[in-house]
């Protein structure tokens, strides 16, 4: 470990060189199926030709102009983005804690606008949104907020998943401008809300007139079998952040908008420096072509109901597992104590994975995920969970 490093992460011991596909090659040369694909980035898998491609074109004939000029890949982006999505417009920025903080700011002006001066946003509760200021505050964990206060104010914190509490907080204070949630809860767990959650809150918002954010920065870019998660429930959210799976692995975030919550920036009230440049733009439009090209939102659906078979069939009913549940390629099996050595010993057996909410088995494997893949990711998961017991 190099202590020039400041010590953020508690890293794994191991160093990656290179990878191709599903598959990642450390420096000792050992082998690793990358059950995680960077946390959900790198969705097309390591070393794609045709994002490599696109990396390499834009490289060599412009990174960076800045947003005071037209971006021609920017704009080719947005129109793509917009079309998939339904939204009306987008502000392109490096992350997804900075598309959350666009999404925030654009409730809070919004609220402004209506006279509203100190505006509220219900989140709920086991959320993560980010490691901004903001973005923390709104996330709905303690252990995210410890040593970080005081914190933004602004934010109610609701369970998940209950639409009656969100109508209680929208009744008891009258400061309310907007309602923030991921449609699957990623970090907290892979937690899916019923069905009519989403349209619930839609039409709460509609009736309050308050904006819709849902938050896609994990669950977007075909990763539960829909491009985006809502399209699952057949809503349109008012405003929509992403990233992590955009462009691959070259930074990049997205705040979509619509209707009038696409009307609220105006110059001068939000900005990047390097957000939407021609190169992330040329390694999302590539991204984007390659998962419509290729089919991927119908492959993440079809491949994640048959690995969640493949868990509950193995899994099912034993003590030590709590639950098993997922949408696309998006998938969690919980046990029932905290289980982090997992982490290491999938390691050890050449599986990259992680485990998040101290005993949940996070999966966020690439789209292009072999089935033989797919099934040595099951394999190895159940054998570790089986010895755990």
């Amino acid at each position: 470990m190099n202590d020039a490093v400041m010590p953020t992460y508690g890293r794994l011991d191991v160093a990656f060189t290179h990878g191709e596909g599903s598959w990642l090659v450390d420096d000792q040369g050992n082998r690793y199926l990358d059950g995680l694909s960077g946390l959900g980035v790198v969705a097309l898998g390591h070393a794609n030709p045709a994002v490599a491609k696109a990396i390499s074109d834009q490289a060599g004939q412009l990174l960076h102009t800045s947003n005071l000029y037209r971006i021609p890949a920017q704009e080719k982006l947005a129109s793509e983005l917009a079309a998939l999505s339904g939204m009306d417009n987008m502000f392109f920025c490096n992350s997804g804690a900075e598309a959350n903080e666009c999404a925030i700011k654009i409730c809070r002006i919004y609220g402004n606008n209506r006279g509203i001066d100190d505006p509220a946003i219900i989140v709920a509760d086991n959320s993560f949104h980010g490691r901004t200021m903001a973005t923390l505050t709104a996330t709905g964990n303690p252990k995210v907020h410890a040593g970080f206060t005081p914190l933004v104010t602004g934010f109610i914190h609701v369970p998940f998943n209950d639409v009656d509490a969100v109508r209680a907080a929208v009744e008891a204070n009258d400061n309310v401008v907007g309602v923030m949630v991921e449609p699957i809860q990623g970090e907290g767990g892979i937690h899916i809300p019923d069905d009519d959650y989403l349209p619930a809150l839609r039409q709460l918002c509609d009736d309050s007139e308050l904006l819709l954010v849902v938050d896609e920065v994990q669950s977007g870019n075909a990763r539960t079998g829909r491009y985006f998660a809502y399209q699952h429930s057949d809503v349109l959210p008012d405003v929509v952040p992403t990233a992590k799976g955009l462009a691959n692995g070259v930074p990049i975030g997205v705040c979509l908008a619509r209707g009038i919550a696409a009307d609220q920036l105006k110059p001068g009230n939000h900005g990047s420096t390097f957000g939407g440049n021609p190169l992330s733009c040329a390694a999302a439009i590539a991204v984007v072509n390659e998962i419509e090209n290729h089919n991927l939102e119908a492959r993440a659906a079809e491949l994640g109901d048959r690995m969640l078979t493949s868990f509950r069939d193995r899994l099912g009913g034993r003590n030590n597992v709590k639950d098993i549940r997922g949408k696309g390629l998006m998938l969690a099996v919980e046990l029932t104590s905290p289980c982090s050595e997992i982490v290491q010993k999938a390691l050890d057996q050449g599986l990259l994975l992680n485990v998040t909410a101290d005993s949940v088995i996070r999966l966020l494997p690439p789209l292009i995920i072999t089935d033989e893949e797919a099934e040595r990711i099951c394999d190895v998961v159940c054998t570790l969970v089986e010895e755990q017991s």
